[in-house]
Formats: C-alpha cells, structure tokens, sequence
C-alpha cells in the first residue's frame, strides 16, 4: 500500500505537466497508470476501468483550474469562448459518464485504447485541418462542446485532445488554443465526476462499488500535479513542443495497441 502511494504523487508529477504544457488535462498518462495501478488496490476487477475514467475526471478538475490561471496570466485563454463552450460541455460530460458507468469495463478499455491511437495518430503525423472560417456562434459552440463532452467522460480525459484542433481549425493561435483547452478541462472534469457520482449513488448508496471516484488516487495526483501544471503551463510559451509531442504520440501507440488486444 505504501509503494502506491508514492506512485501517485509521481503520477501527478507527470500528468501535471504534460496537462499544462500540451492543454491534455492529464487524463491520456492517468487513466492507463491507473488500469495498471487499481487492480492492486482491491477494487472489483469489473469496476476497474469505470473507476479510472472517473477517478482521472476527478484530477482533470485540479489541474485544469491551475492550469487555466498559469495560462490566464499570460492573457492567453479566451474566456468568451469558454463560457459559449461551458454549457455543452458541462451537460455533455455528465451525459457521457452515465453512458459510460453503463458499459462493460472491457468496452471502456477498448474505447480508451481506440481513443489513444487515434490522437496519437493524429499529434504523431501532425494531422490538422487548414485552418479556415471564423469560431461559431454561441448556440453552434455549445452543441461542439457537449460532443466534445461525451467523448471526453467515456475515456476520462479533459478534452484538450479534441478542443485544440477544433480551435486550431477555426482559426484561433497555437497558445491560445492550448490556453483555452486548459479552461474547457474544468466544465467536463466537473460534469463527469458530477455523472460517476450520481450513478454511483444510485447503483448502491452504502457501498464502494464499480463506478465510484477512487478518491486515495485522485488526492494524491490532484495535490501533486499543483507543483508541476505550472511548470508545463509556462514551458508552452517558451520552447517547442513538436519533439516531446511525438514522443508522447508513440507512448500512446503502444498504450492504445495494449489496452484494444491486451
């Protein structure tokens, strides 16, 4: 028990940055570890995978607030743009974690392991849209983000891996893209921890059972990330990110390729 507990504070150490200096919200380095991790811990074997998808939502909360202020102070998030996508997502990851507390652990893995390879395609070969047109109007923006929303709860993740592209496609900076995504990553982290909650206490309000947040983990790695979203927040707006990107691309290859045969 006690090496476990010092794995997710290091755990955190690392989602924190990458969250920070991608605008990932942690959750594509937290939910594989946790998979890896749970199984020790005496969680039933068919709530496993429910239980890192919620608890990495949990964390997503912690690191997307820091890294939302890291970001804010260098006047890069577009708050307005946040506050039309905030409703979609917020409902939107709420929708996603109840479908997702409703699904076999083995399909969550394998949507998680289908989801990995395709962004690590996509950040791999740098495959982005050309740019073009203008962000939509608010009601368009919202609909955008409750997808965006959905997906994100399904796998755990804070939805960077879909909003920067989107952001990037409509025209909108590097940075500020990244800036922005960091924000998205409060409403979905919320919604889905709100959705895993409810079901939760639903499924059996006197017991741990398999979609409950594993709350040990997501305070270790949430305190921990504190020290080094920062860090990632601030590296964005001074080094290049494309070497580390396609590195990160390849762990989640062969993340993605595990989780979908393993």
């Amino acid at each position: 028990m006690t090496f476990f507990f010092l794995v997710y504070p290091l755990l955190g150490l690392c989602s924190g940055f990458i969250a920070g200096l991608l605008g990932i919200g942690g959750g594509l380095v937290i939910v594989p570890a946790l998979l890896l991790i749970l199984p020790y811990q005496g969680l039933p074997a068919a709530g496993i995978a429910h239980a890192a998808v919620a608890t990495s939502l949990a964390t997503v909360i912690v690191t997307s607030l820091i890294a939302s202020y890291a970001h804010h102070r260098h006047r890069a998030v577009d708050w307005p743009v946040f506050w039309k996508m905030a409703p979609g997502l917020l409902s939107g990851a709420f929708s996603g974690a109840v479908i997702a507390a409703g699904l076999p652990s083995g399909v969550i893995r394998t949507c998680f392991g289908v989801f990995a390879l395709l962004i690590a395609i996509q950040m791999g070969f740098r495959l982005q849209p050309a740019p073009r047109g203008h962000l939509p109007a608010a009601p368009l923006l919202a609909t955008v983000g409750a997808f965006f929303g959905i997906l994100s709860a399904i796998v755990g993740v804070g939805g960077g891996t879909l909003t920067v592209p989107f952001l990037r496609w409509r025209n909108v900076a590097m940075q500020r893209a990244v800036a922005t995504s960091s924000a998205c990553g409060f409403p979905i982290a919320v919604g889905g921890s709100l959705g895993f909650s409810v079901m939760h206490m639903l499924a059996d309000p006197t017991a741990a059972s398999p979609g409950a947040i594993y709350w040990p983990a997501a305070l270790w790695i949430g305190a921990a990330s504190l020290l080094t979203v920062p860090l990632g927040a601030k590296a964005t707006h001074r080094v290049s990110t494309v070497l580390l990107t396609r590195v990160f691309a390849v762990a989640l290859t062969i993340i993605g390729l595990r989780l979908i045969w393993g």
